[in-house]
């Protein structure tokens, strides 16, 4: 919660709840989150897998409502990947957190312009731990 309210206090923030987060998260945040930027379908949720891997749960969503780009995490690991068949671009930008057995805290920055996505930028932020 100490992330998300401070996060609230500089920028809108868009997110969901993931898979380990408690009551106080869940309570913010949904499982699902869609809307529109400029022209760009968003599509969000936690656990989504990858083209051609997608969990069954978000295969289903992502056949039901469309995007132009399906944002998900879960597996600590970041990917910028184009789905061909379903036609839209999967982003998961990694982990930023210490907890996981991530090795590098990662994050995604990228512009949408229109109906483009671009100038997609992976941000290391350090080890996932201290050392």
């Amino acid at each position: 919660m100490e992330v998300l309210d401070r996060l609230k206090t500089f920028k809108p923030v868009r997110g969901v709840f993931g898979n380990i987060d408690g009551a106080d998260i869940r309570s913010e945040l949904p499982l699902d989150l869609e809307w529109e930027c400029e022209g760009v379908r968003v599509y969000m949720t936690h656990i989504g897998g990858y083209p051609g891997s997608y969990d069954r749960r978000a295969k289903k969503e992502l056949t039901k409502r469309k995007p132009d780009l399906f944002i998900c995490g879960h597996s600590h690991i970041a990917r910028v990947i184009r789905d061909r068949e379903l036609k839209l671009l999967h982003m998961n930008p990694g982990a930023c957190g210490r907890v996981g057995w991530h090795l590098k805290r990662t994050a995604i920055r990228f512009a949408v312009d229109g109906e483009r996505i671009g100038n997609v930028e992976l941000i290391e932020l350090g080890p996932r731990t201290n050392k």
